[in-house]
């Protein structure tokens, strides 16, 4: 048997954190990693652009995240300090034309990575690999390694352990029957951001993009670009507006608004301007090829009648049947509901136990928002942590 003071279970954004404020803080940190090397959700995210925080001011931006909890810990540490730590690391970043914040071209997701584990280096902090989460009590944790069972004493833990989404990087939400058996309230793991099933299988515009459009689902609204896949629909407006459909059943009607920045009344005007309607459409209106051919998925009743026409490009419904499997997802909602955590994050039932991360029940779409929040209760907790070890 070992004994730590603080053991940390984890290597991801939140658990590194965590380590990162308690190291400075002094403390001696181990940090329990399941797989043979850090952070491998992290960089795998990287792979389809590395943005790390968005640009926004920080009202709008917290109205991304759909838990109170989750919007006042992003507010203490908010986007412009993830920038300022960022450049502490020596990882310069610039703002994209979207807002998102992104690593100057000279730094790759694995560049980052490694200037932030040579800091916690530095710091003391010792990164154990390859050790199984397995079970918890109040003074112990155990973990598998090399296929033997090992406990570690603690006297404060931080359980940073991911959400259900993409397996293959170990997140793979084992912790939730571990927590479930000790009744600790969990809401059941769900996809987010997530493409959606439809009922109409758009296999002639398979892999075309839907750009500069707004997508609805009743008042809720998102700018963007869509792409039409084998199954269904995925893009940045589908992911925004998966929170508001989550409370409802299938199957639902999304909106597509194919001119955002004309009227039905504008473009009913160019429609009756000649009998002409895919050179106007073209022509006039500059549909994009891509449009064009989503309206002409509608039969030729409904294409030839102008007044409709108009209408659906303004309004072109989408009916969704499900979203897509938890594994393939970007991200999950549900996990430890905050009513079983105090305003620390430490767990009620478990005193000197904290979670943090993507294993908390909040929820965000793409853009910078899931990584922040990520680093947000990192550092929540690992200030909570290092504040109770003071001297009182």
């Amino acid at each position: 048997m070992t004994e730590n003071e603080i053991v940390i279970v984890g290597a991801g954004p939140a658990g590194l954190m965590a380590a990162q404020i308690l190291a400075e803080n002094g403390h001696k940190v181990h940090v329990y990693e399941q797989n043979k090397a850090a952070a491998r959700k992290f960089l795998v995210a990287g792979n389809g652009g590395f943005n790390l925080t968005h640009s926004e001011q920080i009202g709008t931006f917290l109205e991304k995240y759909d838990a109170e909890e989750i919007r006042n810990i992003v507010e203490c540490f908010n986007n412009q300090k993830v920038i300022d730590w960022l450049a502490d690391l020596g990882i310069t970043t610039y703002t994209g034309s979207s807002g998102k914040i992104f690593p100057t071209r000279n730094f790759k997701p694995i560049q980052v990575l490694k200037a932030w584990l040579e800091r916690l280096e530095m710091l003391g902090v010792t990164i154990h690999y390859s050790h199984v989460f397995v079970d918890f009590n109040d003074a112990e944790i155990y973990f598998e390694n090399n296929q033997q069972q090992t406990a570690v004493k603690y006297s404060k833990l931080i359980l940073a352990l991911g959400g259900g989404s993409w397996k293959k990087t170990g997140s793979d939400a084992k912790w939730m029957e571990i927590l479930s058996k000790k009744n600790i309230g969990l809401k059941p793991l769900e996809p987010a951001n997530s493409g959606y099933n439809t009922h109409f299988k758009f296999t002639t515009l398979q892999g075309q993009y839907l750009k500069n459009i707004r997508l609805t689902f009743q008042e809720h609204t998102k700018n963007g670009e869509l792409v039409f896949t084998k199954y269904g629909i995925e893009g940045s407006p589908v992911y925004y507006l998966n929170r508001f459909t989550r409370p409802f059943e299938f199957p639902l009607t999304l909106y597509i608004d194919l001119k955002p920045n004309l009227s039905e009344a504008e473009i009913l005007g160019y429609l009756k301007s000649s009998d002409r309607i895919s050179a106007v459409l073209k022509k006039q209106l500059k549909i994009s090829t891509t449009a064009l051919n989503l309206l002409k998925t509608l039969d030729k009743e409904t294409y030839t009648n102008v007044e409709i026409l108009a209408r659906l490009i303004k309004k072109f419904p989408v009916e969704i049947l499900s979203f897509r499997p938890i594994d393939e997802v970007i991200s999950t909602a549900g996990g430890v509901s905050f009513c079983e955590l105090t305003h620390e994050l430490e767990l009620r039932k478990y005193r000197n136990v904290f979670c943090a991360g993507e294993m908390l029940d909040w929820e965000a779409p793409t853009g910078g928002y899931l990584l922040q929040a990520c680093f947000s209760t990192g550092f929540w907790v690992g200030q909570a942590v290092s504040n109770s070890l003071k001297p009182h």
